[in-house]
This record gives structure tokens, sequence and C-alpha cells, in this order.
């Protein structure tokens, strides 16, 4: 199982690592390249990036309470798709779906087996948020030159609001007292299901060449969901920041 540091050097190593196959500098733009005819109406990309859980609610503070988890247990690398149509040369209407998945060991903190052994267990939590986005440009995304070129802004900063719905995946295996009898239990406990959820954005966009651009951001969520039987019903906490960067081409 992989710790949090463990999980935040193997995400700052990738992202590093796609830097050195991906092209350099914004060079483009000094040359007066860009797009002939017509603007671009459609972006798409790639990104990858980290995100913090804010690990509040009563399932996950009792996880916190009774094993040996803390709250950047439930952190994990994040990896999405982005689909943008431009409304307006400030506003981009975007759908966008990611991925985040943390896999943590632990055992109970104040109790052990027979033999003194720890009571140990595995808890994993995934989440998969699908979003639709208004995405405002501060300065523009670019500029037309005639009615014949468009030339696109080197950086064109960001800010953005958007909503959807969240599935999302929480599962404790292992072994677990039963605080009534007593008696160590091995169970596989587990909620799933869909919630909604809303968020607010921002970043910037840089130019590599006319119709590939860097996207850096920065997004806080909010959204809670009510458990199953397993978990008592009750809340777990879906809140958390999140940061990425991506690689997008203008079409």
């Amino acid at each position: 199982m992989i710790g949090h540091r463990s999980r935040v050097r193997t995400t700052v190593l990738l992202l590093a690592a796609a830097l050195l196959f991906l092209p350099s500098g914004v060079s483009a733009q000094g040359s007066g390249e860009g797009f002939l005819f017509k603007q671009p109406t459609v972006q798409v990309g790639l990104n990858g990036g980290y995100s913090f859980a804010h690990a509040g609610g009563p399932v996950l503070d009792f996880a916190q309470s009774e094993l040996t988890l803390g709250k950047r247990d439930f952190d994990a690398a994040s990896f999405g798709f982005a689909l943008a149509v431009r409304a307006s040369e400030h506003l981009d209407i975007a759908f966008d779906v990611r991925y985040s998945g943390s896999d943590a060991g632990s055992q109970m903190r104040d109790w052990e087996d027979q033999d003194g052994l720890a009571i140990v267990q595995t808890t994993s939590f995934k989440r998969v948020p699908l979003a639709i986005n208004a995405k405002f440009y501060l300065q523009g995304q670019g500029r037309a030159v005639s009615q014949f070129a468009w030339i696109p802004q080197r950086l064109a900063p960001f800010l953005g609001v958007g909503g959807g719905t969240t599935w999302y995946e929480f599962e404790q295996k292992g072994d677990f007292v039963d605080f009534e009898s007593l008696d160590i239990l091995s169970l596989t406990l587990k909620s799933s299901g869909w919630t909604p959820t809303a968020h607010a954005f921002a970043g910037v966009d840089v130019l590599i060449t006319p119709k590939f651009l860097w996207t850096l951001e920065g997004r806080y969520s909010f959204g809670s969901a009510d458990t199953g039987a397993a978990f008592a019903f009750e809340s777990i906490d879906l809140s958390g920041f999140q940061v990425t960067m991506g690689l997008s081409a203008r079409f």
C-alpha cells in the first residue's frame, strides 16, 4: 500500500516526465502564428494532479479516531478528461470527468487481539465527479487581427464554477472489534453511489503552440453523501481541494 508522501512523489514525477515529451516554450505567439479564416470553438484536454480530501463528517471522523488513519490517507492522485465549447470570447461551457482513489492500511488504535497482535484493515476511497462548468476568461482567449486571422493569448487566466454528480465508493476490509461483545470480526464494509456536488475553480491557460496549451488549475469541491446500513447511514464527506496540470488542444 502506498503512503501519502509516496503518492505525492509519484504524481509529481509523472507530471514532470510528461514535460519531456511535449513541445516547450511559446515561440508560436512571437512568430505571429494563429488560426486562419476561423476561430477555434472546441477545446479538449487530459489532465493529472493531486486531490487533497477534506475528510470530515461522521464516517471519516470515526475512521480517523478508531483506526490509525489521518486526513492525508484519503488524498490521491487524480486523472481526468475535459471538453469545452466556446460560448463567447470570454466564456466557455465545459464538461469534465475526473477520477481519484486512495488505498491505505491501518489498525485499531486501542485494541489488540488475544495474542497481542494488531487488528488490521485496508481502507479505499474512490471519487469520480461528472461536471458541467462555466469557465470565464478574464482577458479573453485571443484577439482577431482581421476577419481572416485569430491570435491566441500567451497567458489566459480564468475563473469558474460548476456542478454535477459524483460517484463514490468507500470500502473497509479486514478485522474490527465489536464494541458490544468485544469479539473480533472479519468484515467487508462498503458504501457507494451517486450524489450531487458543486465546485469553484481558478487557473490559467499557457500557450505552447496556437493549437496546444497547458492548463493549470486549482479547484475546491463541495459535497457529501449518506451511506447505507454498513456505516449506520451516516454522512461521508466528499469535499476537498484539487490541483491539476493538463494538456489541451484547440479546434
